[in-house]
């Protein structure tokens, strides 16, 4: 699958498009093929790690000293869930979901694997993918 993959942290040069391996779901994670994400103010101070005062010192320590630790960024989601684990009880293959990964991040993807009891969500019936994503948008500035 394809996926955006920061190579150190900096300006937006720093994302490569790469291949990398597809996620199998474990027994209690669905896989998402993700329709929609953001890019929100947050995403950007990881990407770069612009962050100050004592803040500078512990963010490396979090997030990887010389580039991000997990280095397909993104925190929000929305698509269609493909495969369910075996000890999955809340989704099923074809449902549409929202969620947001937090510092697990990777939703710069094509796919991504989430534990069922983590933040994501069913769609509205109605809702559009597009307006979904970006319900959990405010959490940052």
């Amino acid at each position: 699958m394809k996926a955006v993959i920061c190579t150190k942290y900096g300006t937006p040069e720093v994302l490569q498009i790469q291949e990398v391996s597809k996620p199998i779901p474990k027994e209690s994670q669905i896989l998402v093929k993700i329709v929609t994400t953001s890019v929100n103010s947050g995403d950007a101070r990881v990407r770069s790690l612009d962050v100050k005062g004592f803040m500078k010192v512990v963010m490396p320590l979090v997030l990887g000293i010389s580039k991000p630790r997990k280095p397909i960024l993104g925190t929000l989601f929305s698509g269609v869930v493909e495969t369910v684990g075996n000890k999955v009880s809340k989704f099923k293959a074809g449902d549409k979901v929202f969620g947001m990964t937090g510092f697990n991040f990777g939703t710069y993807a094509e796919y991504i694997a989430a534990n069922q009891n983590s933040n994501v969500l069913e769609m509205l019936k109605n809702a559009k993918f597009e307006e979904s994503v970006v319900i959990f948008g405010g959490q940052t500035r």
